[in-house]
Protein backbone atom coordinates (compact mmCIF):
# COMPACT_ATOMS: atom_id res chain seq x y z
CA UNK A 1 0.00 0.00 0.00
CA UNK A 2 1.58 3.38 -1.00
CA UNK A 3 0.69 6.10 1.52
CA UNK A 4 3.78 8.71 0.11
CA UNK A 5 1.30 11.24 -0.76
CA UNK A 6 -0.93 11.03 2.31
CA UNK A 7 2.11 11.49 4.22
CA UNK A 8 3.54 14.69 3.12
CA UNK A 9 -0.21 16.08 2.95
CA UNK A 10 -0.60 15.39 7.04
CA UNK A 11 2.98 17.14 7.39
CA UNK A 12 1.36 19.58 5.46
CA UNK A 13 -1.83 20.21 7.33
CA UNK A 14 -0.38 20.09 10.73
CA UNK A 15 1.63 23.44 10.10
CA UNK A 16 -1.86 25.36 9.76
CA UNK A 17 -4.53 22.63 11.25
CA UNK A 18 -4.53 21.95 14.97
CA UNK A 19 -2.89 17.75 14.99
CA UNK A 20 -3.51 18.14 11.15
CA UNK A 21 -7.14 17.47 10.81
CA UNK A 22 -10.48 19.06 12.27
CA UNK A 23 -11.88 16.41 14.37
CA UNK A 24 -9.18 14.30 16.49
CA UNK A 25 -10.31 10.48 15.40
CA UNK A 26 -9.26 11.17 12.09
CA UNK A 27 -5.42 11.40 13.34
CA UNK A 28 -5.48 7.84 13.19
CA UNK A 29 -3.23 7.76 16.44
CA UNK A 30 -5.01 5.23 18.23
CA UNK A 31 -4.05 2.59 15.54
CA UNK A 32 -0.35 4.03 15.18
CA UNK A 33 -0.57 5.03 11.46
CA UNK A 34 -0.98 8.71 9.83
CA UNK A 35 -3.90 9.33 8.41
CA UNK A 36 -5.17 8.86 4.78
CA UNK A 37 -6.50 11.32 2.72
CA UNK A 38 -9.17 10.63 0.68
CA UNK A 39 -9.48 11.65 -2.73
CA UNK A 40 -13.02 10.37 -3.89
CA UNK A 41 -15.69 7.90 -2.84
CA UNK A 42 -18.35 5.90 -5.35
CA UNK A 43 -20.73 3.97 -3.84
CA UNK A 44 -19.28 1.94 -0.95
CA UNK A 45 -15.60 2.60 -2.11
CA UNK A 46 -13.32 5.06 -1.71
CA UNK A 47 -10.07 6.15 -2.84
CA UNK A 48 -7.03 7.63 -1.30
CA UNK A 49 -4.54 10.24 -2.63
CA UNK A 50 -1.46 7.53 -3.63
CA UNK A 51 -4.41 5.64 -6.07
CA UNK A 52 -5.23 3.09 -3.15
CA UNK A 53 -9.12 1.34 -3.05
CA UNK A 54 -10.70 0.35 0.09
CA UNK A 55 -14.06 -0.86 0.48
CA UNK A 56 -15.45 2.17 3.04
CA UNK A 57 -17.39 0.68 6.35
CA UNK A 58 -17.42 4.33 8.27
CA UNK A 59 -19.18 6.26 5.50
CA UNK A 60 -18.46 9.35 6.43
CA UNK A 61 -19.54 8.34 10.39
CA UNK A 62 -22.66 6.98 9.81
CA UNK A 63 -24.61 9.31 7.54
CA UNK A 64 -24.12 7.73 3.90
CA UNK A 65 -26.46 5.02 4.12
CA UNK A 66 -26.74 5.02 0.62
CA UNK A 67 -23.09 5.16 -0.54
CA UNK A 68 -20.79 7.94 -1.69
CA UNK A 69 -22.98 10.22 -4.63
CA UNK A 70 -25.62 8.17 -4.92
CA UNK A 71 -27.31 9.42 -8.41
CA UNK A 72 -30.44 10.87 -6.57
CA UNK A 73 -28.74 12.60 -4.28
CA UNK A 74 -25.96 14.00 -6.46
CA UNK A 75 -29.03 15.31 -9.10
CA UNK A 76 -30.58 16.76 -6.19
CA UNK A 77 -28.22 18.77 -4.96
CA UNK A 78 -26.59 19.72 -8.62
CA UNK A 79 -30.26 21.27 -8.71
CA UNK A 80 -30.12 22.83 -5.72
CA UNK A 81 -27.00 24.42 -7.07
CA UNK A 82 -28.51 26.26 -9.83
CA UNK A 83 -30.93 28.54 -7.85
CA UNK A 84 -28.53 29.29 -4.64
CA UNK A 85 -26.82 27.40 -2.08
CA UNK A 86 -27.58 29.96 1.02
CA UNK A 87 -29.79 32.79 1.89
CA UNK A 88 -30.62 33.09 5.20
CA UNK A 89 -34.27 32.83 4.74
CA UNK A 90 -37.22 30.54 4.12
CA UNK A 91 -37.07 27.95 1.43
CA UNK A 92 -39.91 25.88 0.67
CA UNK A 93 -36.99 23.21 1.13
CA UNK A 94 -37.03 23.01 4.52
CA UNK A 95 -40.45 22.73 5.42
CA UNK A 96 -40.43 19.24 2.99
CA UNK A 97 -37.93 17.93 4.85
CA UNK A 98 -39.69 18.67 8.33
CA UNK A 99 -42.60 17.39 7.10
CA UNK A 100 -41.02 14.03 6.36
CA UNK A 101 -39.52 14.13 9.91
CA UNK A 102 -42.55 14.58 11.57
CA UNK A 103 -44.01 11.86 9.26
CA UNK A 104 -41.48 9.25 10.34
CA UNK A 105 -40.52 9.79 14.13
CA UNK A 106 -42.88 8.70 16.09
CA UNK A 107 -42.27 11.29 18.64
CA UNK A 108 -42.03 14.37 16.89
CA UNK A 109 -44.72 16.54 16.03
CA UNK A 110 -42.64 19.93 15.16
CA UNK A 111 -38.67 20.38 14.44
CA UNK A 112 -36.37 22.97 14.52
CA UNK A 113 -32.85 22.10 11.70
CA UNK A 114 -29.47 23.34 12.62
CA UNK A 115 -25.96 22.40 11.13
CA UNK A 116 -24.76 19.59 13.09
CA UNK A 117 -25.69 16.94 15.85
CA UNK A 118 -23.56 19.19 18.58
CA UNK A 119 -26.00 22.14 17.94
CA UNK A 120 -29.07 19.79 18.18
CA UNK A 121 -28.43 18.07 21.54
CA UNK A 122 -26.93 21.70 22.81
CA UNK A 123 -30.26 23.50 22.15
CA UNK A 124 -32.05 20.45 23.42
CA UNK A 125 -30.56 20.92 26.28
CA UNK A 126 -31.61 24.40 26.76
CA UNK A 127 -34.78 24.01 25.59
CA UNK A 128 -35.13 20.77 28.33
CA UNK A 129 -34.61 23.09 30.89
CA UNK A 130 -36.44 26.03 29.95
CA UNK A 131 -39.73 23.71 29.99
CA UNK A 132 -39.12 22.49 33.29
CA UNK A 133 -36.99 24.86 35.10
CA UNK A 134 -35.00 22.52 36.21
CA UNK A 135 -30.83 22.66 35.68
CA UNK A 136 -29.36 19.43 35.74
CA UNK A 137 -28.87 16.97 33.20
CA UNK A 138 -28.22 13.12 33.17
CA UNK A 139 -26.28 11.64 30.64
CA UNK A 140 -24.30 8.12 30.45
CA UNK A 141 -20.61 7.47 30.53
CA UNK A 142 -19.78 6.32 26.76
CA UNK A 143 -22.33 8.02 25.05
CA UNK A 144 -21.43 11.13 23.39
CA UNK A 145 -23.79 13.90 22.26
CA UNK A 146 -21.10 16.27 20.55
CA UNK A 147 -18.43 18.96 22.26
CA UNK A 148 -20.64 21.23 24.77
CA UNK A 149 -19.73 22.02 27.39
CA UNK A 150 -22.37 20.25 29.60
CA UNK A 151 -21.39 16.82 27.76
CA UNK A 152 -17.88 16.56 28.39
CA UNK A 153 -17.84 15.54 31.67
CA UNK A 154 -17.03 12.98 33.35
CA UNK A 155 -18.84 11.30 37.15
CA UNK A 156 -16.63 10.77 40.02
CA UNK A 157 -16.93 7.66 41.78
CA UNK A 158 -20.27 8.18 43.59
CA UNK A 159 -22.90 9.50 40.86
CA UNK A 160 -24.05 12.46 42.28
CA UNK A 161 -20.38 13.36 43.41
CA UNK A 162 -19.02 16.67 41.93
CA UNK A 163 -18.94 16.21 38.44
CA UNK A 164 -15.35 16.77 36.75
CA UNK A 165 -14.26 18.15 33.36
CA UNK A 166 -12.99 15.97 31.31
CA UNK A 167 -11.23 18.64 28.76
CA UNK A 168 -9.84 21.69 29.79
CA UNK A 169 -12.36 24.90 29.30
CA UNK A 170 -15.28 23.69 30.93
CA UNK A 171 -16.15 25.66 33.72
CA UNK A 172 -16.96 23.83 37.26
CA UNK A 173 -20.15 25.05 37.51
CA UNK A 174 -21.25 23.63 34.21
CA UNK A 175 -20.00 20.29 35.27
CA UNK A 176 -21.83 20.42 38.52
CA UNK A 177 -24.80 20.39 36.81
CA UNK A 178 -24.22 17.55 34.87
CA UNK A 179 -24.74 13.95 36.47
CA UNK A 180 -22.74 10.95 34.95
CA UNK A 181 -24.58 7.61 34.88
CA UNK A 182 -23.88 3.96 33.52
CA UNK A 183 -25.17 2.87 30.45
CA UNK A 184 -28.00 -0.21 30.92
CA UNK A 185 -27.79 0.62 34.69
CA UNK A 186 -31.62 1.21 35.54
CA UNK A 187 -30.99 0.21 39.01
CA UNK A 188 -28.26 2.75 39.35
CA UNK A 189 -30.52 5.91 37.36
CA UNK A 190 -33.09 4.68 39.90
CA UNK A 191 -30.80 5.90 42.84
CA UNK A 192 -29.64 8.82 40.93
CA UNK A 193 -33.56 10.07 40.69
CA UNK A 194 -34.50 9.33 44.32
CA UNK A 195 -31.61 12.23 45.01
CA UNK A 196 -31.70 14.40 43.12
CA UNK A 197 -34.84 13.64 41.02
CA UNK A 198 -36.58 16.84 41.68
CA UNK A 199 -33.86 18.93 40.34
CA UNK A 200 -33.42 17.07 36.97
CA UNK A 201 -34.42 18.75 33.85
CA UNK A 202 -33.57 16.01 31.52
CA UNK A 203 -32.03 12.16 30.74
CA UNK A 204 -29.90 12.30 27.66
CA UNK A 205 -29.28 8.50 26.18
CA UNK A 206 -28.03 7.32 22.81
CA UNK A 207 -30.83 4.69 22.38
CA UNK A 208 -28.10 2.68 20.87
CA UNK A 209 -24.85 4.30 21.70
CA UNK A 210 -22.12 4.25 18.82
CA UNK A 211 -19.02 5.80 20.53
CA UNK A 212 -17.60 3.29 22.75
CA UNK A 213 -18.67 0.77 20.35
CA UNK A 214 -21.93 -0.30 19.46
CA UNK A 215 -23.42 -1.54 22.67
CA UNK A 216 -27.47 -3.03 22.90
CA UNK A 217 -29.12 -1.45 25.60
CA UNK A 218 -30.42 -4.39 27.34
CA UNK A 219 -34.23 -5.76 27.28
CA UNK A 220 -36.53 -3.45 28.95
CA UNK A 221 -33.45 -0.27 29.80
CA UNK A 222 -35.55 2.19 27.61
CA UNK A 223 -38.96 1.39 28.47
CA UNK A 224 -37.62 1.66 31.91
CA UNK A 225 -35.88 5.53 31.07
CA UNK A 226 -39.35 6.39 29.93
CA UNK A 227 -41.16 5.47 33.06
CA UNK A 228 -38.33 6.87 35.43
CA UNK A 229 -38.58 10.30 33.87
CA UNK A 230 -42.11 10.52 33.36
CA UNK A 231 -42.38 9.97 37.24
CA UNK A 232 -40.36 12.66 38.22
CA UNK A 233 -41.29 15.01 35.51
CA UNK A 234 -38.25 14.72 33.37
CA UNK A 235 -37.74 14.84 29.82
CA UNK A 236 -36.24 11.92 27.89
CA UNK A 237 -34.11 12.63 25.12
CA UNK A 238 -32.41 10.07 22.42
CA UNK A 239 -29.98 11.42 20.45
CA UNK A 240 -31.00 9.68 17.35
CA UNK A 241 -27.67 11.66 14.89
CA UNK A 242 -26.65 7.81 14.52
CA UNK A 243 -29.70 5.68 14.82
CA UNK A 244 -31.99 7.94 13.11
CA UNK A 245 -33.25 6.85 10.03
CA UNK A 246 -30.60 3.95 10.08
CA UNK A 247 -32.15 1.52 12.50
CA UNK A 248 -35.32 1.95 11.02
CA UNK A 249 -37.27 4.36 9.29
CA UNK A 250 -38.78 5.86 12.35
CA UNK A 251 -35.48 5.86 14.07
CA UNK A 252 -34.53 3.62 17.43
CA UNK A 253 -37.40 4.64 18.95
CA UNK A 254 -39.82 3.17 16.35
CA UNK A 255 -37.30 -0.10 16.46
CA UNK A 256 -37.98 -0.16 20.05
CA UNK A 257 -41.50 1.25 20.65
CA UNK A 258 -40.50 3.91 23.37
CA UNK A 259 -41.20 7.70 23.06
CA UNK A 260 -39.09 10.65 24.31
CA UNK A 261 -39.91 13.87 24.88
CA UNK A 262 -37.50 15.41 22.21
CA UNK A 263 -35.12 13.68 19.88
CA UNK A 264 -31.82 15.13 18.16
CA UNK A 265 -30.73 14.33 14.80
CA UNK A 266 -27.96 14.63 11.84
CA UNK A 267 -26.04 12.69 9.95
CA UNK A 268 -28.50 10.51 7.43
CA UNK A 269 -30.85 13.09 7.23
CA UNK A 270 -27.70 15.42 5.13
CA UNK A 271 -26.83 12.40 2.88
CA UNK A 272 -24.20 13.34 4.34
CA UNK A 273 -24.04 17.35 4.03
CA UNK A 274 -23.58 19.39 6.85
CA UNK A 275 -26.89 19.16 9.13
CA UNK A 276 -28.75 18.22 11.86
CA UNK A 277 -32.51 18.74 13.98
CA UNK A 278 -34.02 18.55 17.27
CA UNK A 279 -38.12 17.55 17.35
CA UNK A 280 -40.56 16.61 19.68
CA UNK A 281 -43.93 17.68 21.55
CA UNK A 282 -45.48 20.54 19.98
CA UNK A 283 -46.08 21.68 23.57
CA UNK A 284 -42.20 22.09 24.49
CA UNK A 285 -41.22 22.74 20.88
CA UNK A 286 -43.09 25.94 20.84
CA UNK A 287 -40.97 27.61 23.48
CA UNK A 288 -38.13 27.82 20.97
CA UNK A 289 -38.17 31.65 19.15
CA UNK A 290 -40.23 33.24 17.88
CA UNK A 291 -42.37 31.78 18.96
CA UNK A 292 -40.92 31.40 22.55
CA UNK A 293 -38.61 32.82 24.84
CA UNK A 294 -36.11 29.95 24.35
CA UNK A 295 -33.29 31.43 22.08
CA UNK A 296 -31.75 29.57 18.94
CA UNK A 297 -30.27 30.30 15.98
CA UNK A 298 -27.93 29.87 13.31
CA UNK A 299 -27.77 31.02 9.28
CA UNK A 300 -26.50 28.01 8.02
CA UNK A 301 -29.94 25.91 9.70
CA UNK A 302 -31.95 24.89 6.68
CA UNK A 303 -29.19 25.08 4.50
CA UNK A 304 -30.81 24.70 0.80
CA UNK A 305 -27.83 22.46 -0.23
CA UNK A 306 -28.27 19.92 3.17
CA UNK A 307 -32.00 20.02 2.83
CA UNK A 308 -31.99 19.09 -0.50
CA UNK A 309 -29.58 16.71 -0.20
CA UNK A 310 -31.59 14.84 2.83
CA UNK A 311 -35.20 15.12 1.03
CA UNK A 312 -33.27 12.95 -1.46
CA UNK A 313 -31.90 10.41 0.79
CA UNK A 314 -35.22 10.20 2.77
CA UNK A 315 -36.81 9.37 -0.08
CA UNK A 316 -34.93 6.36 -1.41
CA UNK A 317 -34.98 4.97 2.64
CA UNK A 318 -39.18 5.16 2.53
CA UNK A 319 -38.94 2.63 -0.23
CA UNK A 320 -40.27 -0.16 0.04
CA UNK A 321 -38.26 -3.43 1.64
CA UNK A 322 -35.37 -0.64 1.74
CA UNK A 323 -34.45 -1.91 5.66
CA UNK A 324 -35.17 -5.61 4.61
CA UNK A 325 -32.27 -5.52 2.00
CA UNK A 326 -30.05 -3.81 4.68
CA UNK A 327 -30.59 -5.99 7.03
CA UNK A 328 -29.59 -9.25 5.36
CA UNK A 329 -26.54 -6.96 4.25
CA UNK A 330 -25.76 -6.65 7.74
CA UNK A 331 -26.27 -9.85 8.97
CA UNK A 332 -24.01 -11.15 6.31
CA UNK A 333 -20.68 -9.44 7.14
CA UNK A 334 -21.67 -9.58 10.80
CA UNK A 335 -21.60 -13.53 11.02
CA UNK A 336 -18.96 -13.64 8.63
CA UNK A 337 -16.57 -10.89 10.65
CA UNK A 338 -17.87 -13.47 13.62
CA UNK A 339 -16.81 -16.98 11.97
CA UNK A 340 -13.68 -15.41 10.95
CA UNK A 341 -12.60 -14.62 14.26
CA UNK A 342 -14.02 -17.79 15.65
CA UNK A 343 -11.88 -19.80 13.03
CA UNK A 344 -8.88 -17.97 13.82
CA UNK A 345 -9.18 -18.70 17.77
CA UNK A 346 -9.39 -15.01 18.65
CA UNK A 347 -11.47 -14.07 21.99
CA UNK A 348 -14.07 -11.36 21.10
CA UNK A 349 -17.14 -9.85 21.28
CA UNK A 350 -19.50 -8.87 18.94
CA UNK A 351 -22.38 -6.62 18.84
CA UNK A 352 -24.94 -5.36 15.84
CA UNK A 353 -27.81 -3.55 15.80
CA UNK A 354 -28.73 -3.30 12.56
CA UNK A 355 -26.50 -1.94 10.35
CA UNK A 356 -24.74 -0.75 12.69
CA UNK A 357 -21.51 -3.10 14.25
CA UNK A 358 -18.39 -3.59 16.34
CA UNK A 359 -15.77 -6.34 17.14
CA UNK A 360 -14.81 -5.84 20.33
CA UNK A 361 -11.07 -7.88 21.64
CA UNK A 362 -11.87 -8.97 24.65
CA UNK A 363 -13.84 -12.22 25.87
CA UNK A 364 -15.99 -9.93 28.07
CA UNK A 365 -19.61 -9.25 27.44
CA UNK A 366 -19.97 -5.40 26.71
CA UNK A 367 -22.66 -3.68 28.39
CA UNK A 368 -21.37 -0.46 29.43
CA UNK A 369 -17.85 1.87 28.84
CA UNK A 370 -16.52 -0.28 31.80
CA UNK A 371 -16.84 -3.20 29.74
CA UNK A 372 -16.09 -1.75 26.47
CA UNK A 373 -12.81 -0.47 27.93
CA UNK A 374 -12.07 -4.15 28.72
CA UNK A 375 -10.69 -4.49 24.80
CA UNK A 376 -7.42 -4.93 23.90
CA UNK A 377 -6.91 -1.66 21.66
CA UNK A 378 -3.65 -2.62 20.70
CA UNK A 379 -4.76 -5.78 18.97
CA UNK A 380 -7.75 -3.85 17.12
CA UNK A 381 -4.58 -1.46 16.24
CA UNK A 382 -3.21 -4.67 14.68
CA UNK A 383 -6.08 -5.89 13.55
CA UNK A 384 -7.00 -2.08 11.24
CA UNK A 385 -3.71 -2.09 10.03
CA UNK A 386 -3.95 -5.66 8.40
CA UNK A 387 -7.18 -4.63 6.65
CA UNK A 388 -6.05 -1.25 5.91
CA UNK A 389 -3.20 -3.04 3.73
CA UNK A 390 -6.03 -5.59 2.38
CA UNK A 391 -8.30 -2.57 1.10
CA UNK A 392 -10.88 -2.47 3.83
CA UNK A 393 -11.21 1.07 5.79
CA UNK A 394 -12.59 0.58 8.82
CA UNK A 395 -12.80 3.24 12.23
CA UNK A 396 -9.91 4.26 13.36
CA UNK A 397 -10.92 3.10 16.80
CA UNK A 398 -11.85 0.12 19.06
CA UNK A 399 -14.65 2.56 20.53
CA UNK A 400 -16.39 3.13 16.76
CA UNK A 401 -18.92 1.67 14.90
CA UNK A 402 -18.53 -0.15 11.36
CA UNK A 403 -21.86 0.69 9.05
CA UNK A 404 -22.99 -0.88 6.04
CA UNK A 405 -24.80 0.98 3.78
CA UNK A 406 -27.03 -0.45 0.69
CA UNK A 407 -24.41 0.26 -1.54
CA UNK A 408 -22.24 -2.95 -0.19
CA UNK A 409 -22.76 -5.48 -2.47
CA UNK A 410 -22.01 -9.31 -1.22
CA UNK A 411 -19.21 -9.43 -3.22
CA UNK A 412 -17.77 -6.56 -1.28
CA UNK A 413 -18.73 -8.60 1.92
CA UNK A 414 -17.05 -11.49 1.12
CA UNK A 415 -14.15 -10.21 0.01
CA UNK A 416 -13.93 -7.88 3.62
CA UNK A 417 -14.56 -11.21 5.53
CA UNK A 418 -11.53 -12.65 3.44
CA UNK A 419 -9.65 -10.53 4.55
CA UNK A 420 -10.71 -10.28 8.19
CA UNK A 421 -9.64 -14.46 8.24
CA UNK A 422 -5.98 -13.59 7.29
CA UNK A 423 -5.90 -10.82 9.88
CA UNK A 424 -7.07 -12.22 12.60
CA UNK A 425 -4.58 -15.29 11.93
CA UNK A 426 -1.78 -12.91 11.21
CA UNK A 427 -2.01 -10.86 15.15
CA UNK A 428 0.00 -11.83 17.31
CA UNK A 429 -0.36 -13.04 20.83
Amino acid sequence: MKNSVSVKMFEEAGKYIPGGVNSPVRAFKSVGLNPVFIKSGQGALIKDVDGNEYIDYVGSWGPLLLGHLHPEVVEAVKECLEVGTSFGAPTERETILAQMIVEAVPSVEMVRLVSSGTEAAMSAARLARAYTGRNKIVKFEGCYHGHADMFLIKAGSGALTHGVPTSPGVPEVTAGNTINAGFNDLAGLERIFSTAGEEIAAVFVEPVPGNMGVVPPKPGFLQGLRELTSRYGSLLIFDEVITGFRLSYGGAQSLFGVRPDLTCMGKIIGGGLPVGAYGGKKEIMSLISPDGPVYQAGTLSGNPLAVSAGIATLKVLGRKDFYVELERKSARLARGLAGAAGEAGREMFFTRVGSMMCGFFTGTEVVDYETACTANTGKYASFFRRMLEQGIYLAPSQFEAAFVAQAHTDEMIDRTVEAAVKSFKALEE
